[in-house]
């Protein structure tokens, strides 16, 4: 671990050099300055990706797609932005893919949807669905938890950029990274709470509630431009990764199983002891 400022493009240099692969996993800290504090990050690891002749990886999301009115999110669709925040992802996939094509660096981008597992807290199926059922309390998600929402688990994010960071095929393109099944949120929490033994209780937060929530923490108002993504079908298709590289994930039940442990573990440690979470992006994820 090196502490630095991934902005400036002398830190990426020096971290960087002699990298086969640099992995691209930041992001900017405020949520609702995005637009400001992401794009700098991404132009940072990209000089010093260049500079050591390191096949760049990048995490990213789904955002820069928008509102897909219910179909299957496939690496083919239109782009169709409809937020700041959602344009400055679109934007710096545009910067990857020029730099890519003029040759300044190898690119491979894997996008996740929300992520859960070990150690993720901040995040749409986080320390909002797998602590309160530890305990039977009342689990918290948005939208409407009826429709079918495909999930990230951490463990098979990190193997899948593995992969795309060593196959020869892999640079120049955009890929969904695999996902094991997609359940509706519903389907998801109750099985979270069946494998506790406790009977389940969620509370799904709409855009009213979400605008009162934002009159004491105005962060919450940040998630109506995605609110989208949990009120319709928000289903990856991997059919394009799984074709190419087979079939790495994990089973949901021994994924929500190994988040729920980490759960256990972590509540029996002192503050100091914890593993840091991964941060949902997206979210102050």
């Amino acid at each position: 671990m090196v502490a630095g400022d991934a902005t400036d493009p002398a830190f990426t240099t020096r971290v960087t050099a002699g990298a086969d692969v640099v992995y691209f996993c930041l992001n900017a800290v405020n949520y609702a300055r995005w637009a400001d504090e992401f794009p700098p990050l991404q132009h940072a690891v990209l000089h010093g990706a260049a500079a050591a002749g390191a096949r760049l990886v990048v995490l990213d999301n789904l955002y820069a797609y928008g509102p897909t009115h219910g179909r299957p999110l496939v690496e083919t669709l239109q782009v169709r932005p409809t937020s700041a925040k959602a344009a400055t992802r679109a934007a710096m996939t545009d910067e990857l893919m020029h730099a890519h094509t003029t040759g300044k660096v190898e690119v491979a981008i894997g996008r996740a949807s929300d992520y859960f597992g070990p150690g993720t807290t901040r995040s749409a199926l986080g320390e909002t669905v797998f602590g309160p059922a530890l305990i039977g309390r009342t689990s918290q998600v948005m939208g409407d938890p009826d429709q079918p929402h495909s999930y990230s688990y951490t463990p098979d994010v990190a193997a899948a950029l593995i992969t795309l960071a060593t196959q020869p095929g892999a640079t120049g393109s955009v890929w969904h990274l695999p996902i094991s099944e997609t359940r509706t949120t519903r389907q998801v929490i109750d099985r979270v709470y069946e494998l506790t033994g406790h009977r389940p209780k969620s509370f799904a937060a709409g855009a009213t509630t979400l605008r009162l929530f934002g009159l004491v923490k105005p962060p919450m108002r940040e998630y109506l431009h995605t609110l989208y993504q949990f009120t319709d079908p928000w289903v990856v298709d991997d059919t394009k990764y799984r074709t190419a590289f087979g079939d790495p994930t994990t089973p949901l039940d021994q994924a929500l199983t190994a988040t729920l442990q980490w759960y256990r573990d972590a509540a029996s440690t002192t503050p100091d002891d914890r593993p840091s979470p991964i941060e949902r992006e997206g979210t102050p994820r």
